[in-house]
């Protein structure tokens, strides 16, 4: 037998009279990827030694020895020094096989009161739990950074759209505070998951719990957690953490795409809306005049590995029996790169808000096209004329299709011109025309009007502070 089977066969006990084959090996193996939770798999042994102590399950000096040893174990794999085996399958058994190259018997003394089914669930807790304190930290930079756009462009005009098509015209600072909503809603939902999932597996064992004197409290306490799971089988099954972080992420990421979206609209030679910064800009081989807003577009690519890998873990879990399945091993590179894609893309688009440049005059020319101010004139018509609205609808629309005959803008209509349709409407339409006179005049709660707007902006960063 070799030595590599053998220490894989001990790890296992005496059930198995020899080691996997290369080809099982291959499929059982998880450490490729599952070393990334070394830390949390080292900080949660230390808790659960430390409390073995404390009930006197296991003697002081052999927890001290099994939590320094630990530590040993930590400094290597974070300098790089630290061998992995796939023999010894998962961060698990690799972590603790090396504790016992370095402390000995004790080493075979941590594993009392647990098992590596609550062992894995809490070490991917804690790793989830991690990601979502990096997310809602990366979701704060994004808001600062709209904030920030929607303070300088409070008065800017630019055109809404609905079906793409200019509808209303608008502010920028509205229009960048619509994505501090988006991206706030994004925060609370990874805080309520936050809070949610913030119970600890360890102790439960296997799946029924154990017959050792452990105390659950204070390992929980000692992790972070603010309680323990209150049943062994659902301790070790469940998955709804990394399910909750996945599908908040997709919610996020598929925000970050919308806005990546517009960003390369905007950005194009067509709009000319906005200038990205060279920082988040590449060229091309053959064009030199091409500027392409690569980090929008990868943003934007995105969205589609985060959903993969959240219908990829549903699907992992929607036909297991309780409590744990082989199948389970198959939930963390899912997380890991939607953990690793959504962080990326929360980075890029908040280095991409704080240095695009909004270019006001191009901005201003659109809100202007397209007949935006068309609901100004209707409503007027209701408020001066008594007019139903569905009449002022219908007058309105003759003015347009006026304008639109004539190849000009409703402001270049003649009051004559307007007369000729309804002859009570006066002078003072044209006081509501205007882009700017538009904006301004939508002053009900969440409406475009500047003065809301800097007064969401003041909400919002009372709120973050």
């Amino acid at each position: 037998m070799s030595d590599k089977k053998s220490s894989s066969n001990a790890m296992w006990g005496g059930r198995f009279a020899s080691g996997p084959d290369a080809i099982m090996e291959a499929i059982n193996a998880s450490i490729s990827f599952d070393k990334r939770m070394a830390r949390q798999d080292i900080e949660g042994s230390r808790a659960h030694a430390a409390m073995l102590a404390q009930q006197g399950i296991i003697t002081d000096n052999d927890a001290k020895a099994i939590r320094e040893g630990l530590l040993t174990v930590l400094s290597e794999i974070e300098g790089g020094t630290f061998q992995f085996s796939t023999a010894l399958e998962d961060i698990h058994m690799n972590v603790e096989a090396r504790l016992k190259d370095l402390i000995g018997e004790p080493a075979g003394r941590l594993h009392t009161g647990r098992s590596r089914n609550d062992q894995v669930a809490t070490d991917f807790k804690l790793w989830v739990r991690d990601q979502f304190d990096a997310a809602i930290g990366g979701l704060d930079a994004l808001i600062g950074a709209l904030l920030d756009q929607a303070d300088a462009g409070a008065d800017m005009v630019m055109p809404g759209f609905t079906h793409l098509q200019v509808a209303q015209p608008v502010t920028w600072g509205h229009h960048m505070m619509a994505y501090v909503e988006m991206f706030a809603r994004d925060k609370s939902r990874m805080v309520d998951a936050r809070a949610r999932m913030n119970e600890s597996p360890l102790g439960a064992a296997a799946l029924a719990g154990t017959s050792f004197p452990i105390d659950r409290d204070m390992t929980a306490a000692a992790l972070g957690f603010d309680r323990p799971s209150a049943n062994s089988l659902d301790a070790v099954a469940d998955r709804d953490f990394a399910l909750e972080f996945l599908s908040a992420s997709s919610i996020c990421a598929t925000h970050l795409s919308r806005f990546a979206e517009e960003l390369v609209i905007w950005s194009s030679a067509q709009f000319r809306f906005v200038v990205i910064s060279d920082r988040f800009s590449t060229g091309s081989s053959i064009m030199p005049q091409k500027k392409n807003p690569d980090a929008a577009e990868l943003i934007r690519a995105k969205v589609g590995r985060i959903n993969g890998s959240l219908v990829a873990l549903l699907t992992i879990m929607k036909g297991l029996p309780l409590t744990y399945s082989k199948d389970m091993q198959e939930d963390k590179e899912q997380v890991f790169d939607a953990a690793d894609s959504l962080m990326l893309a929360l980075a890029a688009m908040s280095g991409m808000v704080a240095d695009m440049r909004p270019n006001a005059e191009s901005l201003a020319v659109a809100a202007a096209s397209g007949f935006s101010t068309a609901t100004d004139l209707a409503d007027w018509l209701v408020r001066a004329l008594n007019m139903p609205f569905r009449d002022a609808h219908h007058v309105t629309g003759t003015l347009v299709k006026m304008a639109e005959d004539r190849g000009c803008d409703l402001p270049d209509l003649t009051l004559e011109d307007m007369q000729s349709v309804h002859g009570a409407i006066t002078d003072d339409v044209f006081g509501v025309l205007g882009v700017q006179n538009s904006v301004a005049s939508r002053v009900s709660y969440g409406g475009t009007a500047p003065s809301n707007v800097r007064k969401q902006i003041k909400r919002w960063r009372e709120i973050l502070a």
